[in-house]
């Protein structure tokens, strides 16, 4: 696909809930042998250390692929995302 001029340009303004990832541990398969998928799952530790680790699934992180110092986010109605931190600092301020 080819864009011959340049696209529209947005500003956001959502607020949104957010954890800078400090760590991620992957979670073992719990079937060895029997499947070969990349990702079971894992726990993300936030940098806040105000904050437990949490799990997300293997759907998360085969959709998302997050990275430690990147931004774990959950919008209104329960979507949960990742942001690259650079994106993620430039485009939210703390509230």
């Amino acid at each position: 696909m080819t864009i011959n001029r340049e696209l529209p340009r947005y500003r956001c303004h959502k607020e949104v809930w957010a954890l800078k990832i400090k760590s991620i541990e992957h979670l073992p398969n719990p079937e060895p042998g029997r499947c070969a998928a990349a990702s079971y799952g894992a726990v993300l530790t936030p940098e806040d250390g105000r904050y437990a680790p949490f799990e997300v699934s293997d759907d998360y992180m085969m959709k998302h692929r997050p990275q430690a110092g990147g931004y774990y986010v959950l919008y209104q109605g329960g979507y949960q995302s990742y942001s690259p931190a650079d994106a993620f600092e430039g485009g939210y301020t703390p509230i």
